[in-house]
């Protein structure tokens, strides 16, 4: 796990040319997997990259000084795996859906709807991603209805071809409305899921290897069995 060096960075918004003009979120992220000084950095997932850099850049410098302790925990969380992005997204819609505007409510259901048949098409199970989509139409059932009507209009493989394009504008949208909502409670949203889309992609792409009983645990195990049985 990459440390945070002694004293506190200030992370400030937008993209920065070096660090005497300051850093974002993922521009100290680079620093400290030793990359070159950029925004953009391999070490990290390009959209969990685009999640934090919009979080950086929309929340207030207080709410942005609690992002600082989660900058090493990206460093690393970079790979192939089909679902990163998607959970990403599905993740953020979640977290805007209740406070974002009609509009950008509409737009979600329709992406999260093409995410859905997305996911059929290609045979993926992903019950947690599937249980946050239904999860989050639900709670807007109006706009899940005006967004199946949209998509009737295009052809199957326009839907599927729009959704697998669609992650980043999702989580952009997502991000967006809830800084833009005027709910009491967006920084506490958008520090919230910034958390848990790391986490969520520490998961994909670094799954904790199954744990097995050591000798002394099986003995143990083995040992106990039959008072188990004896008892019942």
């Amino acid at each position: 796990m990459v440390q945070l060096p002694d004293g506190v960075p200030v992370l400030s918004p937008g993209r920065h040319r070096n660090p005497r003009k300051g850093a974002c979120f993922m521009e100290f992220a680079s620093y400290l997997a030793g990359e070159r000084w950029s925004d953009s950095p391999q070490c990290t997932h390009p959209l969990l990259a685009h999640l934090a850099r919009l979080v950086n850049d929309v929340t207030t410098s207080g709410e942005r000084s609690r992002l600082v302790p989660m900058i090493p925990s990206v460093i690393g969380l970079n790979g192939s795996h089909p679902l990163v992005g998607m959970s990403i997204a599905v993740a953020a819609c979640a977290a805007a859906m209740p406070v974002a505007s009609e509009a950008r409510q509409r737009a979600m259901a329709a992406g999260l709807l093409g995410c859905e048949e997305l996911l059929d098409a290609q045979g993926l199970r992903a019950p947690r991603i599937r249980e946050d989509i239904r999860a989050t139409l639900d709670f807007a059932p109006l706009a899940e209805r005006w967004a199946s009507r949209f998509r009737q209009q295009f052809t199957s493989d326009h839907r599927l071809t729009a959704a697998g394009r669609s992650n980043a504008k999702l989580i952009e949208l997502a991000v967006l409305g809830i800084a833009e909502s005027g709910a009491p409670d967006r920084g506490e949203r958008l520090v919230g899921l910034l958390e848990r889309c790391i986490e969520d992609s520490r998961q994909l792409l670094h799954p904790e290897p199954p744990k097995r009983a050591t000798r002394g645990e099986r003995v143990e195990q083995m040992r106990m069995e039959p008072l188990r049985v004896s008892a019942s």
